[in-house]
């Protein structure tokens, strides 16, 4: 697809503000998305992703804010001057027309030349050739999501909204459509900027991932960045689980610092925190975590013993939630090699991780933040 518009570089939102009366959706929010990138806004319903994609997208008006194609200001164009589309979660196909004529729609109304090839030529981007008569209820809701992408793509947006798009999709389709959906990013080169609610679909198909928060964003950086190494609580807690702990500084051995929890002595690296004495909170992820019998040797520095309060095997792994000798709660999840050899409610074990798999949160934040996971989209 050749366009006579020249691309611009990056999508730039500059102190982007909405208000519904006294409500603000999104607050101050600056942010530029890379050209090419495939890009993601996650977070909890009210967060305020869907209203910057709207805003971006021209179906909603910002109360201030600028909003910029490269250098082109588009806060004020209508949508159909701002070389963006969007994808939604319903797909808003035609059903009274052909998949060749849903994904040629935009291409007629502009009255375009050469509508064949072009749109051949999506439909193989897609992989629909062979669907190209059919009608849009004669498709599964994958095909139906491939033809929606198809018929917002053609058109050559420099920017390609999704919004919650697998939404509808079972899980198994919906796991098999994010990877679909990352080779036709990749193939097009353009950029996408994905909302959804769901961490998972946003590690799988995004370069960089903007957590938001109350109209905010939490964190932003790569899939690996953002969940290896948390800021706040709210992202630690949203983005996948984790283990928290309270503790106390106790001094500092080498490039480790040594913390007290209860009578128990655990190591964080220095290099993850500024924090040197006083209170503070750590995290590990529950796949950092390994778990055996009590009394075994040759463990990771960082040791809880406990017992085992639930089992669940969930195929790829188990995952065990273990109370302490102090009562808390800790998860942990093991790769299922040997699922006959699955611990049991009651076994006593001990849990140990790699001081290096440990996180520093500011001790003053709500350790709760992020646990509510209420969606209603």
């Amino acid at each position: 697809m050749a366009s006579n518009r020249p691309k611009v570089e990056d999508l730039h939102l500059v102190n982007l503000t909405k208000t519904f009366g006294d409500f603000k959706a999104v607050d101050n929010l600056t942010l530029t998305i890379p050209a090419g990138s495939f890009f993601a806004l996650l977070g909890p319903s009210g967060c305020g992703k869907t209203t910057t994609l709207r805003m971006v997208a021209g179906l909603e008006e910002q109360t201030s804010g600028q909003i910029k194609l490269g250098d082109e200001d588009i806060t004020f164009l209508p949508p159909y001057k701002r070389w963006v589309n969007t994808v939604f979660q319903s797909y808003a196909l035609f059903p009274h027309l052909s998949i060749y004529e849903n994904v040629a729609f935009g291409l007629r109304r502009q009255k375009a030349k050469d509508i064949d090839n072009q749109v051949k030529a999506m439909l193989d981007l897609v992989e629909l050739s062979t669907q190209a008569q059919k009608k849009p209820q004669q498709l599964s809701g994958g095909q139906q999501q491939r033809v929606a992408v198809a018929r917002a793509l053609i058109n050559e947006p420099d920017v390609l909204l999704l919004d919650e798009p697998l939404g509808a999709l079972d899980l198994k389709l919906r796991r098999q459509m994010q990877l679909e959906l990352k080779r036709i990013q990749t193939e097009v080169g353009i950029t996408f900027v994905h909302v959804t609610h769901d961490q998972e679909e946003a590690m799988t198909m995004a370069d960089t991932i903007a957590v938001m928060n109350e109209g905010r964003i939490e964190q932003l950086g790569s899939p690996i960045q953002i969940y290896e190494h948390p800021k706040t609580a709210f992202v630690a807690n949203f983005l996948g689980q984790t283990n928290l702990f309270e503790g106390t500084v106790a001094g500092i051995e080498g490039d480790e610092l040594v913390v007290k929890v209860k009578d128990v002595t655990f190591y964080v690296p220095l290099a993850s925190t500024e924090i040197r004495s006083g209170q503070i909170v750590f995290g590990v992820r529950p796949e950092k975590v390994k778990i055996v019998d009590q009394g075994k040797t040759g463990l990771p520095k960082n040791q809880i013993n406990g017992s085992i309060k639930l089992t669940a095997f969930v195929g790829v792994s188990t995952q065990y939630e273990v109370i302490t000798n102090w009562g808390q709660e800790i998860s942990a999840f093991e790769q299922n090699i040997d699922p006959s050899d699955l611990g049991r409610p009651g076994q006593a074990v001990t849990l140990a991780w790699e001081p290096r798999h440990s996180f520093v949160l500011d001790p003053d934040q709500d350790l709760t933040a992020g646990l509510d996971t209420s969606w209603d989209e």
